[in-house]
């Protein structure tokens, strides 16, 4: 039943609130009861009218209006401030996620896993869909910011998995120990596309040391470059042992690295990425994550270490921070968003975005520093959507490289990389399947490092099949071997010359890959690059498949 009464008060402002994004509005229809038709945002902007209130069920509904258009609203969704609109006092946690307590330098003051509870303490912003950027929480004893879209209503809802793929996730293997697939979260991710920052398709990039000879020689390689169809350039920021420029993360977080920067490099990186970009060039900064010997002797308390002695572990004579070290994740992103604001960078690569590879055998006498409980594949995964969120607000793209193996589709990799985790959040993933990093007869291949056409091609179907269990599936943007075959593989392996670089590519684009290529040569040598034009002046979109000169198992 109805009951009608009359208000005689002036016209006022309020906001709608909700707990849910969304706030119904309803209309009377001709039977003088209420009806849905309509639903506007949470915080919108709305006047309430004087004149007829009606009440059903216990709850005044109140006429208002947007602009010109009327419609009725319950008491208890107008709120006389915009604090107020959002309604919720805790959530649940749906996709594990980082909590931020200072969003301006990206620390992270705690993990909020899978079915967690949170409650809200307030939010920054309200999206245009009703939806809140980040929320402020209290997660047991700590505060700090996570992003609303990993959070929702219920703990039922929070529990449940995106299933269209797990039982191909479930299938998948933990023979090394790098964790079970289906720990990770395979939910559709949707990136953002920058209207003024637009990505390339392909992109097709060259790339560079820090070595100055290199970008004090930018005019050449830009020179190169216009005869060619490449279209960006990769630019190391940090390698391991190689800073780039004294960078004031670097001052903060590890002065070693710091020390060891270049003093007059700031400057040379501005000048060249500025001409990159007057030239119409897309620019992607590279740096290395969890190899990193300076931040190891830095952070000894944060890097892998051995347990009988406590001491970092030297592997491949480097040291390396743990992949489960927060203090490491907000390093290496203060970097790249320090370096995305100086020099405006279009995308960070990050690359070393693993753990140590060769490690089944002692893994067990290593401190891996694993605070929160993570397998390897979810510490990488996490990691992955953290730098993505940090950097997308900034306006950039983030690419992730992985090792080739990553793609087998029948088991996990022992240093946390898992194709379709990364996949599923990355913008782009950039695998490293260099033909002379397969072993002889792989995919039935002989010498595969002689035949890059047959090799990559039967790695990019592989890579096919990984991608069509992502929801959300990355750009594949592969670096391509534009290196000598390495003489301990093969003494007389065929030349990197242009001839090989086309294979290499064209092996990709047959198999499907059609986001770009890299170029890994590890000197950014001007002149390897001039012997291998000829390939990269090719519309390889355009090029018709060639034919297998070999015979190989089916990679599937």
């Amino acid at each position: 039943m109805l009951i009608v009464s009359c208000s005689k008060k002036d016209e006022r402002d309020a906001f709608a609130g909700a707990d849910s994004p969304v706030v119904p509005v309803y209309e009377l229809e001709d039977n003088s009861e209420l009806a849905v038709t309509d639903s506007i945002p949470r915080g919108s902007a709305i006047t309430v009218l004087p004149g007829k209130s009606v009440k059903e069920n216990g709850i005044r509904y109140l006429p208002a209006r947007i602009g010109k258009k009327k419609f009725y609203l319950p008491e208890t969704a107008l709120v006389s401030t915009l604090g107020e609109a959002v309604m919720e006092k805790e959530l649940f946690v749906q996709t594990a996620a980082s909590v931020i307590d200072d969003t301006l330098s990206s620390h992270i003051c705690g993990f909020a896993k899978k079915g967690s509870k949170v409650d809200v303490l307030g939010y920054d912003k309200i999206l245009p869909d009703g939806n809140i950027r980040r929320y402020k929480v209290q997660t047991g004893k700590q505060q700090g910011w996570i992003f609303g879209k990993y959070l929702v209503g219920s703990a039922e809802k929070a529990s449940e998995r995106f299933n269209a793929f797990d039982e191909a996730h479930r299938a998948v293997k933990n023979s090394f120990k790098g964790g079970e697939a289906a720990g990770c979260e395979f939910r559709p991710y949707e990136r953002p596309v920058f209207a003024d920052n637009p990505m390339p398709n392909p992109v097709n990039a060259f790339y560079l040391t820090i070595n100055p000879a290199g970008l004090k020689n930018i005019d050449a390689y830009i020179a190169l470059a216009d005869s060619t169809k490449i279209n960006a350039f990769v630019i190391d920021i940090k390698d391991n042992e190689c800073p780039g420029y004294k960078a004031e993360a670097m001052e903060k977080y590890s002065p070693t690295n710091y020390k060891w920067a270049g003093a007059n490099k700031e400057k040379l990186y501005k000048e060249a990425i500025d001409k990159l970009h007057a030239k119409g060039y897309y620019v992607i900064g590279r740096i290395t994550c969890f190899k990193d010997s300076y931040y190891a002797k830095d952070h000894p308390g944060s890097s892998i270490c051995e347990k009988a002695t406590g001491q970092p572990f030297l592997h491949n004579k480097s040291y390396w921070p743990s992949a489960y070290s927060r203090d490491v994740w907000q390093f290496n992103v203060e970097l790249a968003k320090e370096s995305v604001r100086k020099f405006g960078l279009n995308e960070v690569n990050f690359d070393y975005v693993r753990f140590p590879d060769k490690m089944i055998s002692i893994d067990e006498q290593m401190d891996y520093r694993n605070r929160y409980g993570e397998s390897k594949v979810q510490a990488i995964q996490n990691f992955v959507r953290y730098a993505c969120d940090e950097l997308h607000s900034l306006g950039v793209y983030v690419s992730v490289d992985v090792f080739g193996e990553s793609s087998n589709p029948g088991y996990t990799t022992a240093y946390g990389q898992y194709w379709p985790a990364i996949s599923t959040i990355a913008d782009a993933i950039c695998a490293m399947p260099y033909p002379d990093h397969f072993a002889d007869h792989y995919y039935g291949i002989s010498k595969p490092w002689n035949h890059p056409y047959e090799i990559l091609k039967a790695w990019g179907k592989r890579v096919q099949g990984r991608q069509a269990v992502t929801a959300s599936p990355a750009i594949v943007r592969t670096w391509i071997q534009a290196y000598h075959v390495m003489r301990w593989v093969d003494p007389h392996g065929i030349d990197n010359n242009s001839n090989f670089i086309e294979r290499e590519i064209r092996g990709l684009y047959d198999a499907g890959l059609t986001g770009g290529f890299c170029t890994w040569l590890a000197s950014g040598n001007i002149v390897v690059y001039r012997s291998q034009i000829d390939a990269y002046k090719l519309d390889y979109p355009s090029l018709p498949p060639i034919d297998s000169l070999n015979t190989f198992i089916n990679p599937n």
